[in-house]
């Protein structure tokens, strides 16, 4: 073979092994796209466009690399420094590098034969299959544009006896003009609303009475939904109760998009096979009396509560609108040490996360959830509906609220209104 030649083989073949060397989608970034894309990026969920293959993948290629380096996606906003999350779905250092060599590369396929397994997704929902369905009694007109009051409806699931939930999930039909729906346990004995809410009709509170009834009369949750929010899974052994004779109460905030829409958004729980040792309640560390002065770009609002029994803290909620900036979860220790549990530095009100906890957190009898949520209400910030505006607590986007929604697992033999009183001793 005459040296030109072989050198050309030799240049030939040292270009396919560096090619070889470098990822492909079917080795390196399929994986990677399985675990933390697809959760959102398929078809029936909330990602605009689905990632459930190289062809689907391969067209937003240059798209994915910015927004990984940007760390935009996956949506995930809480400080490192402080805290580990069980639902943590940001990417690693190295899968970044991973991705970002895949695109710069040309973001070749690679070989059918090193993909993985298709990751097996459980059509129309992210828990197991549903025990129990139940969905809006009325399909609701949601309006081309618009301001749209909080929307009440009545479900009446007619349980005959207690069960408990260990797994809850909330879809609505059109994703896109729901803001959020809470979902109310209004149990027997509870008066709030009844004679004003009926089934088959959706109620709106009067003005005076909005900030009073966002808060459900005082009724456990069962379940929050926000754009991008995963679903309530609990360990073995703990659930949320649902007594018998207790109806649902769904809060729908509904935002209008353009045009005119249609949504009936349904809850799908599975039961827990026997009464569990422990029953989760939600919590809040709530202030309603705050007003944001105009232009001003870090406004501090304050709140705790205090917890007089036992428990283990295990998910966080923050909860802000358009001039939410940042949000601070501390643990005040009866001795008055503190420790902050979460920071979320870079607020989105587009993507309302929930922060589930890798290891339950004790609560002792005396200690105390803090909270501090800051705002932005300069012309700094882009969502700013109105920086000369003065701010107060409200309903729509515009207005404000600041709420620190967490889960607790306490004993069963707790309910939501024994939990927070003290023991005699």
């Amino acid at each position: 073979m005459k040296p030109v030649m072989l050198l050309g083989v030799c240049l030939a073949a040292s270009a396919g092994l560096a090619a070889a060397a470098g990822p492909t989608f079917t080795k390196d970034v399929q994986p990677i796209v399985q675990e933390k894309c697809q959760g959102c990026h398929r078809p029936g969920e909330i990602g605009p466009m689905a990632f459930m293959s190289y062809e689907q993948v391969r067209p937003w290629a240059k798209a994915i690399k910015t927004d990984v380096i940007t760390r935009k996606m996956p949506p995930w906003f809480a400080d490192r420094q402080h805290g580990k999350f069980a639902n943590d779905r940001s990417l690693t250092e190295t899968e970044i590098k991973t991705i970002t060599a895949w695109v710069d590369a040309g973001a070749p396929m690679g070989n059918a034969k090193d993909a993985p397994k298709p990751k097996q997704w459980l059509n129309g929902w992210n828990i197991n299959q549903p025990d129990m369905i139940v969905e809006l009694p009325l399909t609701v007109t949601v309006p081309a544009k618009g301001e749209i009051d909080y929307q009440y409806l009545l479900a009446t699931p007619n349980f005959k006896e207690d069960v408990w939930v260990q797994m809850v999930e909330v879809r609505p039909s059109e994703p896109s003009v729901v803001h959020h729906a809470v979902v109310f346990i209004r149990e027997p004995g509870s008066k709030w609303l009844r004679g004003e809410i009926e089934s088959g009709k959706a109620w709106t509170a009067p003005p005076k009475r909005r900030t009073v009834e966002t808060f459900g009369g005082n009724s456990e949750i069962l379940t929050i939904y926000t754009p991008g929010m995963v679903p309530d899974v609990w360990r073995p052994g703990l659930a949320k109760k649902i007594p018998a004779g207790s109806d649902f109460i769904f809060q729908m905030h509904y935002t209008a998009n353009g045009k005119e829409t249609v949504d009936k958004t349904k809850i799908g729980m599975v039961f827990s096979k026997e009464p569990p040792a422990e029953r989760v309640i939600t919590g809040a560390a709530v202030n309603t009396m705050f007003a944001i002065p105009p232009g001003d770009g870090s406004y501090q609002v304050n709140a705790q509560s205090p917890h007089v029994n036992p428990g283990q803290l295990i998910s966080f909620f923050p909860h802000m609108h358009v001039r939410g900036k940042s949000f601070e979860y501390r643990l005040v220790q009866p001795s008055g040490e503190k420790e902050v549990l979460l920071r979320v530095p870079r607020y989105d009100f587009n993507w309302q996360l929930s922060y589930k906890v890798d290891k339950p957190i004790e609560l002792l009898p005396g200690s105390k959830i803090e909270i501090t949520a800051w705002f932005d209400n300069s012309p700094n910030n882009a969502a700013n509906p109105d920086p000369k505006a003065t701010v107060r607590w409200g309903e729509q986007s515009w207005e404000e609220m600041a709420i620190g929604f967490y889960d607790v697992a306490v004993d069963a033999k707790y309910d939501r209104r024994t939990y927070y009183q003290r023991r005699s001793q």
